[in-house]
């Protein structure tokens, strides 16, 4: 049965180019994993608040290595998109963000993020989700992005009302994480706006 309307974005849009690094405002990049990085993710997972808000942790630093691999891959896919938040200058990792759930044809992604304990509370976050946010609409074709947290996750809350994405309202019960159910604010932002 056709289609009455053509794809927003095709196949091919990300996969037919290499993954782009992009400059974020304060000296921040977002760039492609590298294999090196997996120490530090491996890091990252082993904070507490991490474990109150994301659902995995890392029980190896080759765990982690695994999931960069698949990371690299899911561009390669077109299922997803995730780049390091580092400093220009220093290299450190400071983060991550990506886009997830990403369906083409309906040129829609969710955006995600995490910062490292030391780059909390810095805008890190918030840079590094604006400069995705940028690049996903202007220079990719995206036609809406949506952001989900738990709403308990007030620091969340905060990045996704500074980054431009308005509440649209809550999912009850939504994600299951470690405490149990959570339901989750649904933001969004669409481009034009």
């Amino acid at each position: 049965m056709p289609f009455l309307i053509s794809p927003v974005l095709i196949a091919g849009a990300l996969a037919d180019r290499p993954q782009p690094t992009l400059p974020a405002d304060g000296g921040l990049v977002l760039r492609p994993w590298w294999a090196g990085d997996a120490p530090a993710v491996y890091e990252v997972f082993q904070d507490p608040l991490m474990h109150q808000w994301h659902a995995r942790t890392a029980d190896s630093v080759e765990e982690a290595g695994g999931w960069i691999r698949a990371w690299r891959q899911a561009w390669e896919g077109e299922r997803e998109a995730h780049w390091a938040v580092a400093g220009a200058e220093s290299g450190a990792l400071l983060g991550r963000v990506a886009l997830r759930e990403i369906r083409l044809d309906d040129g829609t992604a969710e955006a995600a993020y995490w910062t490292v304990p030391a780059a909390r509370g810095r805008g890190v976050a918030v840079r590094a989700t604006t400069a995705l946010t940028r690049w996903a609409f202007d220079e990719t074709g995206f036609h809406r992005l949506e952001l989900l947290h738990a709403v308990r996750n007030e620091a969340s809350c905060r990045v996704a009302t500074r980054t431009g994405f308005e509440l649209e309202g809550t999912k009850r019960s939504a994600i299951m994480q470690p405490d149990g159910w959570h339901d989750m604010h649904l933001h969004a932002r669409v481009h034009g706006e």
